[in-house]
């Protein structure tokens, strides 16, 4: 009788602690899930919004010199007084910048600011409000305008400015990664919950400007009352149907299973015949803690056992890992040109390549091949991120810029139809950007078209290595429907062209310089006698000594080819 009474006891308990456990879990659910509703929609949106500021920022960089355009608005105000300032938004204070070039077709401001529309409108879809350039001033606690493509009147023009908070201004002003997504939610008198996404332009390792969008986070609100409410209506009727489930069920599925593990726990202290099943034997299936219980002491028994069967499959992983990197390594440099001279039958030129990737694997890639007995196709390219998923993008980038390379079309064509077949189905939302030239064998004339990569590098017979600043178009992958332009020039007998990725500009040493092209340049002139290998392997060695024992961040590709 004692017994009975004792277990009736415990499922009274039972019932009354999973009704208040329920209670209490449920509102702990409802803000943990509110929070998480919440914070997970704006990581999406400064996610996606991150993407394209740096999209925008990387063409706007190879199309137009925005950073002196931003340096010429902030020289102007911070040359003026507090009284000047207090008058923003007024023609008087718009006319002390009326030096600042806002009229010029095709000067900086105008293309900007078309770049700028055009970006807005294509993204309003994904509820960015404002896409624009600015700059924070640490004297004024300012965040002063340099491009706002909004329609009249409500546009800002170049010089007006507005408060912002100081610590989220230092913070952005504080940033030393240029691929850091920066970001700052508040409420606004004006707008209401606004969320501001940007990263730095930098001129010579300093900030210069912000590429910045603002997003409207209403929306999130809304949603968070509307989930609030499903989510209490099912928590009540779960809490129910789990009483009632622990009232009916409590005798067999909690008190016997305790007994059933007690029993076992007692078997398995006192057992010397080396049994390892005392608890695998147990007849337990409540589908709560108690089988969890049963189960995780019938893990015990056999966990040595397990552990050194673990440790072998382990092993044999890692070494399959490792040797399906080493091969996709070798089927990469596989897919690139890697046998030179390449055409040892053509003495009308001489032309050396080579790619030394971060990772395993890289995405940069280069090639070149006879498009005809008179046209040869020279591609340097590379692709956003690194590793295996960069590696992929690479080889079916490579493939298709060949294939319609192929086909006779200028290169201005051929980025486009590469362009148009790699937006159809790139939800990773990589990108890749492309030098694309053409020679003509016969003449030195080639035909070439930017997808926002470095510029070229030339050196005439007589002269020394220059970079020769042709006209950027967006990246390749980047929006769909993007145009590309041709242009042409022309390689005497003796001269050389450089190609190279980002990668060797932007290598960086220990103390966090960059290698820069001004280095690049110094170390073609000092070996621009030599053949292309001899190039290329001479750059190399400048780029180690320079990087010394830090890690190399990014693929290092170049090719070189000179005119016999």
């Amino acid at each position: 009788m004692r017994r009975k009474k004792k277990n009736a006891s415990l499922s009274a308990k039972t019932v009354r602690s999973t009704i208040q456990s329920c209670i209490l879990f449920g509102l702990v659910v409802q803000i943990v899930a509110l929070s998480f509703y919440a914070v997970n929609l704006t990581r999406q949106y400064i996610k996606t919004t991150g993407t394209t500021v740096k999209q925008v920022r990387m063409s706007v960089k190879h199309s137009t010199d925005s950073a002196s355009y931003a340096r010429q608005v902030m020289e102007v105000y911070r040359g003026l007084t507090e009284e000047e300032r207090r008058k923003v938004g007024t023609d008087e204070y718009r006319a002390l910048f009326s030096e600042v070039d806002t009229t010029t077709k095709g000067g900086s401001y105008d293309v900007l600011v078309n770049m700028l529309e055009g970006t807005l409108s294509f993204h309003t879809q994904n509820d960015i409000s404002d896409i624009y350039v600015a700059m924070y001033d640490e004297d004024t606690s300012a965040m002063v305008y340099i491009v706002d493509p909004e329609e009249p009147p409500d546009r800002l023009m170049p010089g007006d400015w507005e408060a912002v908070n100081r610590e989220e201004m230092l913070r952005f002003l504080s940033t030393k990664d240029d691929d850091e997504v920066l970001y700052d939610i508040g409420w606004t008198k004006n707008y209401g919950l606004l969320c501001t996404v940007g990263v730095p332009i930098r001129d010579n390792g300093e900030i210069v400007s912000f590429m910045l969008a603002d997003i409207a986070l209403e929306n999130i609100l809304e949603g968070m009352a509307e989930f609030s409410l499903g989510l209490t209506v099912v928590l009540v009727l779960v809490t129910a149907l789990i009483a009632w489930l622990q009232t009916r069920h409590i005798r067999k599925s909690l008190v016997e299973p305790i007994n059933m593990i007690a029993r076992a726990s007692n078997d398995f202290a006192e057992d010397r015949s080396g049994k390892t099943t005392h608890f695998a034997d147990l007849d337990i299936h409540t589908g709560d803690e108690i089988e969890h219980l049963a189960k995780t002491m019938a893990d015990m028994e056999s966990s040595l056992y397990e552990y050194g069967n673990n440790l072998i499959r382990v092993t044999k992983e890692k070494e399959r890992i490792g040797t399906e990197l080493e091969l996709a390594k070798k089927i990469q440099a596989s897919m690139l040109p890697n046998i030179f001279p390449p055409f040892p039958e053509r003495t009308e030129f001489d032309i050396y390549a080579s790619m030394t990737p971060a990772k395993e694997v890289g995405g940069d890639f280069y090639d070149f091949f006879l498009i005809d007995d008179d046209h040869l196709g020279l591609v340097m390219a590379d692709v956003s991120g690194k590793g295996v998923p960069a590696a992929l993008f690479m080889m079916a980038s490579k493939i298709l810029l060949k294939n319609y390379a192929m086909t006779g079309n200028s290169p201005s064509k051929v980025l486009e139809q590469t362009n148009a077949q790699i937006c159809k189905n790139n939800e990773q939302e990589m990108f890749v950007t492309v030098w694309f030239g053409i020679l003509e064998i016969s003449t030195g004339r080639i035909t070439a078209a930017n997808a926002g990569h470095e510029y070229p590098i030339i050196k005439k017979t007589d002269g020394d290595f220059e970079l020769f600043k042709d006209k950027h178009g967006f990246v390749v992958g980047g929006m769909d429907g993007m145009k590309y332009k041709d242009y042409k020039l022309t390689l005497e007998k003796g001269d050389v062209l450089f190609l190279y990725t980002d990668g060797v500009a932007e290598a960086t040493n220990a103390k966090n310089e960059l290698f820069g092209t001004d280095r690049l340049l110094t170390a073609l002139n000092n070996s621009k006698t030599a053949d292309p290998k001899v190039l290329l392997e001479n750059v190399k060695s400048a780029v180690d000594e320079f990087a010394g024992e830090a890690e190399q961040f990014d693929d290092l590709t170049m090719l070189g080819i000179i005119l016999k």
